[in-house]
């Protein structure tokens, strides 16, 4: 298969141009402050199915010939894929089937389902996945389209980095998420194409981390529950896989907390929702602030199809390992007043109390006194503290 160039990326770039959003690229002070780097941010996530995806799908879809629009197309994803397969698919006016993990997210289900393909859920990995796709493409005459292992796959991803380097041509390194490898494949030779000597760095979360394995020269051991599902792959596609032995400088592997890290300081900080996959580029520069302190760093926020109960979890997870919720069991005397007397202390203070649980039966080693579980938010870890010493002063406390 050969390797592409800089000339396919333009190319790609005429091709889908109106047909997929020409996202900005923002220096974010907030990531800046956070990470110790200049932070330049390009958010994909204002794409049309909240995802970067839409630029493969929409140039490997605009090269179809009639005969095999006629035919339809099928693709297999855990989400984001599928969704910019199904709506450029519906665009052309050309049939989808869109094969998904059993464990896809359901907000990326309904949204696939919601551009006009057929679904189906089928396998509990991407591996099971992809053989099913295969086999329907196979059973129906469908043309599979490839989420990453495709030449005018990754010469599309790699407008994200044209763009990117043109709004922001200072960039001294470009920091990409990496799955299967299409878009930091596409994105290195546009960086290299558009800016020599430019790094190119990629980020796996640790419970898929193929490239880096496969790069060390380590037999690829893969799996585990992410919250990055949209980069949980066990292959690196071998067209990009050429692409990154020659362009790409480094691989992080990031631990999970990271990734949660970074999705709450994209939506607290920068006021951007980010899936666990569109925010690993921040991860990185959280989990290595050494490896681009003071370094003009891109990255792209390259999806945000979170579900809002995962976000939701996420951001009070975070809330907790600031200090700024707090969990506290209280020893207290079982007399009037006691209660309102903690919550005086409390909201005195300043905390915010959330929620509070009295248990007098069942908790307490004695019928003089109860048990008291009182959560409440603090500005930060400071001054959580400063309200527990005060809570001591009076009463037996213990962390939750």
């Amino acid at each position: 298969m050969a390797m592409i160039g800089l000339a396919d990326i333009r190319a790609a770039a005429a091709r889908i141009e109106g047909r997929v959003l020409r996202t900005p690229s923002l220096r974010s002070d907030a990531i800046s402050r956070a990470t110790g780097a200049e932070v330049t941010l390009k958010f994909e996530n204002l794409q049309a199915t909240g995802a970067f995806k839409e630029r493969g799908a929409a140039n490997r879809l605009a090269l179809l010939s009639e005969a095999e629009r006629a035919r339809g197309v099928i693709a297999m994803s855990a989400g984001n894929h599928a969704q910019a397969v199904a709506r450029h698919a519906h665009l052309l006016g050309i049939s989808a089937v869109i094969v998904m993990p059993n464990t896809t997210p359901l907000t990326k289900v309904s949204r696939t389902a919601g551009w006009g393909a057929r679904v189906v859920l089928h396998g509990e990995t991407l591996a099971e996945t992809h053989a099913h796709a295969l086999e329907l493409a196979e059973r129906e005459g469908l043309v599979f389209v490839h989420p990453y292992d495709d030449p005018a796959v990754m010469a599309g991803q790699g407008t994200l980095a044209l763009e990117m380097l043109a709004d922001a041509p200072q960039l001294e390194t470009l920091v990409i998420p990496v799955g299967g490898g299409g878009l930091i494949a596409g994105c290195a030779v546009a960086a290299a194409g558009v800016k020599p000597g430019i790094e190119v760095v990629g980020v796996e979360v640790a419970a898929y981390a193929a490239l880096a394995q496969r790069l060390a020269g380590q037999p690829v051991h893969v799996g585990g529950p992410t919250i990055a599902e949209g980069i949980a792959v066990r292959d690196i596609g071998e067209a990009p896989f050429a692409v990154i032995r020659a362009h790409v400088a480094d691989v992080l592997v990031v631990p999970e907390r990271a990734v949660e890290e970074a999705i709450a300081l994209l939506a607290e900080g920068a006021k951007v929702v980010a899936e666990g996959a569109g925010a690993a580029g921040v991860a990185a520069l959280l989990a290595f602030p050494e490896r681009f302190a003071g370094r003009q760093v891109g990255l792209p926020v390259c999806g945000g199809n979170i579900d809002a109960r995962i976000l939701a979890n996420v951001l009070l997870r975070n809330l907790l390992r600031d200090g700024r919720l707090l969990r506290l069991v209280l020893e207290i005397p079982d007399r009037p007043g006691v209660l309102a007397d903690i919550a005086g202390k409390i909201g005195g203070a300043g905390g915010n109390i959330i929620e509070v649980s009295h248990q007098r039966l069942f908790a307490s080693p004695s019928v003089q006194a109860a048990q008291l579980e009182v959560m409440f938010e603090a500005r930060d870890a400071a001054h959580g503290a400063d309200i527990v010493r005060a809570l001591e002063a009076s009463y037996t406390v213990r962390r939750a």
